[in-house]
This record gives structure tokens, sequence and C-alpha cells, in this order.
């Protein structure tokens, strides 16, 4: 990727920054870095910087101007990513719709899918969560039984999601459910829309060790929604959730891998606090952490230069990328208490963790969600490398 930036892309550049020097400040600035995939901390400051954005025009840049947005270049898109992280704004409270589902709806949707739902997903006027996971089906996704029968007009739903990001916050959810019982497992599956706000869905907040409970478990009883929220074609949801799945897994991975080169600055400042920076084993894991931030930055450039030029796997750029990541913020977080040495078994009032403690807790899970590591090494070997495929063992005819 050429990162000579030419005029236009410099004057954008500095576009950026002025306006996040300008609206990142008060309540906003007090809050940088704050909120995660793992974290719902200060969810109403967060729901309301995703508002100045929206009012900015700079919430889903890449979408077309008649849903919202700015109609703007891989490039601007990329230059955007970087801006924001460098500048430690607050993670975004309704990324679920505008990372995962808009994208999905672009490449998949309906045009009254689009016209009805893109629009506020822009101006931030809806909030939408995932139903992906079950409890039985996590790293086997097509083995889920939350099933929809059509009915007339409408879709009922019946089944039980699980690891629902915002679940509790959010207005809609876009559901994997199983339409066709009698197909093999990754068919007769399709993505249903579907509102949140009515008596067959129930809602549990599930408390993780951070003291957080941005993940939930949705239970759906006679849940209802019309028959024409499906995306793609009934039947077909498969291709759909890998399309979604492979945007989780790539472009929009890269903001937040760029955070980590902020986690890496505060574990440097914390060694030489400590004076743990004059211990030669620590300074050579403290290279390494900076290397491993700059390698996640650079896996993220190189998916999005492939995306851009249409050339290479971008699905499997995408699993090395998030194969990578999530082993070396494991390493970071590990790294950050040994850098803080005994004060980082010390937390505060109410069980309050700073950031590095809660690196270092988060980043356990990190090899799980948005990916299991060993479904993506299988993948990576089977499809990049071709090696065989690993033998599935079937059960014995009785």
């Amino acid at each position: 990727m050429d990162l000579d930036l030419t005029p236009r892309l410099r004057d954008f550049r500095d576009e950026v920054r002025t306006w996040l020097a300008e609206h990142l400040v008060g309540e906003f600035a007090q809050h940088r870095g704050v909120g995660f995939a793992w974290d719902d901390a200060a969810w109403d400051v967060r729901l309301a910087w995703d508002k100045e954005l929206a009012a900015g025009g700079w919430l889903c840049i890449g979408w077309p101007k008649e849903y919202g947005g700015r109609s703007a270049s891989v490039d601007e898109q990329l230059i955007f990513q970087l801006e924001y992280a460098r500048a430690d704004a607050p993670y975004r409270a309704t990324v679920q719709g505008q990372d995962l589902l808009g994208p999905t709806l672009l490449a998949f949707g309906s045009d009254e899918q689009k016209r009805r739902f893109l629009p506020r997903i822009t101006a931030v006027e809806e909030v939408w969560a995932q139903g992906f996971s079950e409890p039985g089906a996590g790293s086997d996704l097509a083995s889920l039984r939350t099933k929809a029968v059509r009915d007339g007009d409408e879709w009922v739903i019946d089944g039980h999601k699980i690891w629902t990001s915002v679940a509790a916050h959010a207005d809609w959810i876009y559901v994997l459910c199983r339409t066709n019982p009698s197909a093999q497992r990754h068919r007769g599956i399709s993505l249903l829309l579907v509102p949140m706000h009515q008596p067959g869905v129930t809602v549990r907040p599930i408390a993780n060790m951070l003291g957080g409970s941005d993940f939930c478990e949705v239970f759906f009883n006679g849940a209802r929604t019309s028959a024409n929220m499906v995306v793609g074609a009934p039947d077909q949801g498969w291709q759909v959730a890998m399309g979604a799945l492979g945007t989780e897994r790539g472009t929009t991975l890269l903001a937040e891998h760029l955070r980590m080169q902020h986690e890496v600055d505060r574990i440097i400042d914390a060694a030489r606090a400590t004076g743990q920076h004059t211990r030669a084993v620590m300074r050579v894991e403290l290279a390494r952490a900076w290397s491993d931030a700059q390698i996640i930055e650079w896996n993220g450039r190189r998916l999005l230069s492939a995306l851009k030029t249409n050339t290479g796997n971008p699905a499997v750029q995408a699993s090395v990328s998030k194969v990578f990541a999530s082993a070396a913020h494991n390493r970071i977080g590990q790294l950050g208490m040994r850098a803080r040495g005994v004060s980082s078994e010390l937390i505060g009032d109410g069980y309050r963790l700073d950031r590095l403690q809660q690196v270092m807790l988060a980043s356990c899970a990190e090899s799980i969600y948005g990916g299991t590591t060993q479904i993506q090494l299988n993948l990576l070997g089977e499809r990049a490398l071709g090696l065989p495929r690993e033998p599935r063992v079937r059960p014995e005819s009785t």
C-alpha cells in the first residue's frame, strides 16, 4: 500500500484531525478510550459521542450518500480509522449496526431493507445486536438450533442465543435461524431481522469478570418478524453470515487493533514508573510488544490493500490478522501486569479496574470470540496452504 498521501488525501486527513480536536472535548475527552467489545462502561456518553459523529457526517463514511454515508474511498476510510484510533476516542456504542449489519445489508439486502434501516443506523436512531452464537453452536455455528417457521406474512422464531453484544440496549437483532430443518447443516439457514421490543423476546445480561455485562443471552419464544425481513434468499443465510463475519474479522478490527498501540504506551510508562524498564528481560518484552502492535497495524493495512486492489484473498488475510492479534494482545495484557509489578494486584473501590488490568483479563477471551483460533488455523491450513481437510469422524450406525 502506497502510504504517501496525495494533496487531496492530506486535506482529508487534516479535516478529520481538526474535527476530532474540536469535538473530542469535555465529557467526551474525559472518556478517551472508554468502552470496548468486552466493556460496557459509560454507555450514555458513548451513545452521545456516536450522535456527535453522526451530526458531523463521520459514521459509515464508506456507505453511499443516499444512506447517510460519504461514498468515501478505501484510502479515506483507512485515514479516518487511523486518525480516530490515534485520538483515542471512545469506542462507538453502535458499532454492530455500522460495521457489521450495514455492510451485510449493502451486499445482500433488498432495496426496501436498505432504505428502511441504513439511514437510521447512520443517524444513530436504532441500535442493533447480532444473534449468531448459541450455547451449543459457537465455533460450530452450522449446528445452530434456533428455528423460524413461516406463519402467513410473518416468521415465528423460537430459540436461544448467547454472547449477544449490547442486546440489553438493542432495538433490533439480526438472527441466524434454521428455516429448513430437512436440509443439510449449512443449508436451510436464514438471516432474519427481528425487533427486540416485543413479548416474545427476553434478554438476560451476563456479568463478565471485568464487572461489565455487555454480553447477553437472548431467548425467543414465539417472537415474530415480517416475512420480508429475510436478508438474501430464504435458506441461504450461511453465505450472508460468512460475509458479516468476514467484515468483523477484517476491516472492522483495524481500529480496535490500533488501540493496542495506546496500551503498549501505557505499559512502557508503567515499566518506567516501577523501574522495570531497567531489566534486560523486560526491555526485550517491551520491544516485542511494540513490534506486535506495529505488525497488527500493518496486517490491517495489508487487508485493506487487498480489498482496494481486488488482489489476493481478503478472507485469508482477515484470518491471519485475527489469529496474530488474539495471541499478541494476550501477551500484551500479561506484560502490562509484569510491568506494574505488585500494584497490578490492587483494584479500586467497587472493583474498579484500570485499563491495563482490563486488557489482561479481557484478552484471555480473544482467542474465542470473533472466530476461535483453532478454527481459524484449520481454515488457513486448508484454504491457504492447501493441506488435506481434517478428518470428520462419522458416528457408527446402530
